[in-house]
């Protein structure tokens, strides 16, 4: 398996590697996984490794610190 590290890859292989872990092929894609995509535009760009963004979203996910609150009757933003 060849390298996803930053420093090993230029930014037209990171596009690349984004899209194909999403499964975003030409003509097949209708939007859908685009806020997705965009969560890896740093690892695209160059400033953050995928481990560290899957990190940071798996930590925001667990702690729901972005969620909404949860009431009596149920959940309220």
């Amino acid at each position: 398996m060849e390298s996803i590290l930053i420093k090993d890859t230029s930014r037209e292989e990171r596009e690349r590697i984004v899209a194909q872990s999403l499964g975003i092929t030409e003509g097949y894609c209708d939007g859908c996984m685009a806020g997705l995509a965009d969560m890896y535009q740093d690892y695209i760009d160059g400033k953050r490794e995928i481990k560290e963004i899957n990190m940071s979203f798996k930590a925001r996910y667990e702690s729901g610190s972005e969620g909404p609150e949860k009431m009596d009757c149920g959940y309220v933003r």
